[in-house]
């Protein structure tokens, strides 16, 4: 038999199976999962990985990975075996796509474990999970059946693989597995959440939990020019960023990243392309520069470069879009610009070169936020709150 919901959690360590399906290129969701396992078995916690990785697709069929994509049978299995073995106070799911499938919840819900999954994308509501099409944000399937993503091929380019996705999310939405089968939902952010809820899931589920970072602040150093990092794709704002950089007159720019947008960067005055950096040759870099320029065209949920600038005392030039406009606080730990506006940006990046101590104070206040609202131990407490919520749920539903 499986045992059942044990509380009080409060001062005990708790059981926790974390399940993710990596993804090929290792991107900020698998980084904020390691982080998160690393922060709960530092607090003594015992974590089991129940995971899968994109790169089992190259041996599937087309046929078998659309199978799997909505309802795989054989990973249910042995995640009820995993359940019955481990025995976790708490399943913690961050990615099920495409190997895992939404299966495990209802093996999960069947034996009585409380499930939760972070929100990291909209891929619940949106096949391309970016709410982004043509370089503009599009919410035509937010909140209803996802067909217009399917018909477009918005996932990849793709009609079928699209297809399989929207058929993945309209199946499980028809089941019910979205509204009663996981317990939590946590968003990263208010904006996130409530486009969650416009999506269709259920608001009193979905709780709010950001991304963090644990390290020790770079060595203070003379600051100067902008920095960029990130992957050098479309929806990041590539080349709003290099026709912004075109039009300030002496701006020194470092790019740190790598991506198809990458042949952008060629020529461009003043800008230091330095490809894929170290992550503590990262935040080097964030002590030493004037600001991190963040001109995403889309509604970024939780840039984990974001968090990391603040705890740099990094102000941070934003578009104003979607989650930016909530966590940057213009002119007081950064500045906000209109969205795909190179022209917008090029101003305030002269703005910021010509105001060197307003910048500094806006850094000083970054680090403000950053120990107020995206330390370690905040976000482990807040964690542990949203863990105690569900498994209370779960225990009171049994009783009842």
């Amino acid at each position: 038999m499986f045992a059942k919901p044990k509380l009080p959690c409060k001062g005990r360590a708790m059981r926790v199976l974390v399940v993710h399906n990596a993804y090929q290129h290792k991107g900020g969701e698998d980084t904020v999962m390691e982080a998160e396992v690393a922060l709960l078995r530092s607090r003594g916690h015992t974590v089991e990985m129940f995971t899968r990785h994109n790169d089992a697709i190259a041996s599937m069929s087309k046929l078998s990975a659309a199978v799997n994509t909505v309802w795989s049978g054989n990973v249910a299995a042995e995640f009820e075996g995993t359940l019955r073995a481990f025995q976790p106070d708490v399943v913690h799911v961050h990615n099920t796509f495409p190997l895992i499938s939404p299966a495990i919840y209802w093996v999960a819900a069947r034996l009585q474990v409380p499930v939760l999954q972070t929100l990291h994308n909209f891929r619940l509501m949106c096949p391309q999970a970016m709410l982004l099409r043509n370089g503009k944000v599009c919410e035509d399937c937010l909140g209803k059946l996802p067909w217009r993503g399917a018909a477009r091929g918005c996932y990849r380019g793709s009609v079928l693989q699209s297809t399989v996705l929207a058929g993945m999310v309209t199946v499980h939405r028809a089941m019910g597995t979205w509204q009663n089968k996981v317990t939590r939902y946590i968003a990263l952010n208010e904006f996130c959440r409530g486009k969650f809820i416009e999506g269709g899931l259920p608001a009193e589920r979905i709780a709010i939990k950001p991304n963090f970072v644990d390290f020790q602040p770079p060595a203070p150093a003379e600051r100067q020019g902008f920095l960029f990092v990130g992957r050098l794709s479309s929806e990041k704002g590539v080349d709003v960023l290099v026709n912004a950089q075109r039009q300030v007159k002496g701006s020194a720019l470092r790019v740190a990243g790598t991506g198809p947008d990458a042949s952008l960067l060629d020529k461009v005055p003043g800008l230091n392309a330095m490809g894929a950096l170290q992550m503590e040759q990262v935040r080097q870099e964030m002590g030493a520069a004037i600001a991190l320029v963040l001109p995403s065209i889309w509604y970024e949920n939780f840039p984990r470069t974001l968090v990391e600038a603040l705890g740099c005392g990094l102000p941070v030039i934003a578009s104003r879009i979607g989650a930016l406009a909530e966590l940057v606080k213009d002119g007081e730990t950064g500045l906000l610009f209109e969205p795909g506006n190179a022209e917008d940006l090029a101003h305030k990046m002269r703005w910021a070169l010509a105001n060197p101590q307003a910048m500094a104070a806006m850094g000083r206040n970054a680090r403000k936020q950053y120990e107020a609202e995206f330390t370690a131990e905040r976000n482990y407490q807040q964690l542990m709150t949203i863990y105690e919520s569900a498994i209370a749920e779960v225990k009171d539903r049994i009783s009842a």
